[in-house]
């Protein structure tokens, strides 16, 4: 990496079928109350030495729109006092002095972030995150048909060096 680029990596929760939300945009599968025991614990000063890494955030309108729920639900604003760079071409409620809006190229934008931010992180969004990364993009789905929900319990997740992550789970009960 070049002394002036910045590095863009994308942040996003997926269930494991590959959704980031429900089709009405909705999140609530990313609450449940199912513990993996074997996890490690996030407390708040390795969460707080992680962010400090974090120069700037870019999202979607969505993401934002949700970000902006999750306040409003009391569970509070997750970028601190960084710099939220939101890609739209909606009209949106500015939430405070940090965020700002942007409707041009993604990759121009992106052009301008590298040369003044180390560490860009992409907050989710699939249509924008969708942009970045070699996806494949359709294919055959591993869950082909499912219609509804299935609760799973993870048991084991290990990560290679190659990159690939192996997870296991069992089927909730």
């Amino acid at each position: 990496m070049a002394e002036n680029e910045g590095r863009i990596t994308i942040h996003m929760a997926a269930s494991l079928d590959g959704y980031i939300a429900r089709e009405d945009g909705s999140v609530d599968w990313m609450e449940t109350a199912d513990e993996y025991a074997a996890g490690e614990e996030l407390d708040a000063d390795y969460v707080s030495r992680f962010l400090e890494g974090i120069d700037c955030y870019l999202m979607g309108s969505g993401t934002y729109l949700t970000a902006l729920d999750f306040e409003k639900r009391g569970l509070g604003w997750a970028y601190g006092d960084k710099p939220v760079l939101v890609l739209t071409s909606r009209a949106l409620k500015r939430s405070r002095e940090s965020v700002t809006f942007h409707s041009e190229d993604l990759q121009g934008l992106l052009k301008q972030l590298r040369g003044r931010y180390a560490n860009i992180w992409v907050a989710g969004g699939g249509k924008l995150a969708g942009n970045l990364p070699v996806l494949i993009g359709k294919g055959i789905s591993f869950f082909e048909g499912l219609d509804k929900d299935v609760a799973l319990h993870l048991l084991e997740s290990r990560a290679y060096r190659s990159g690939m992550v192996a997870l296991r789970y069992a089927v909730a009960r």
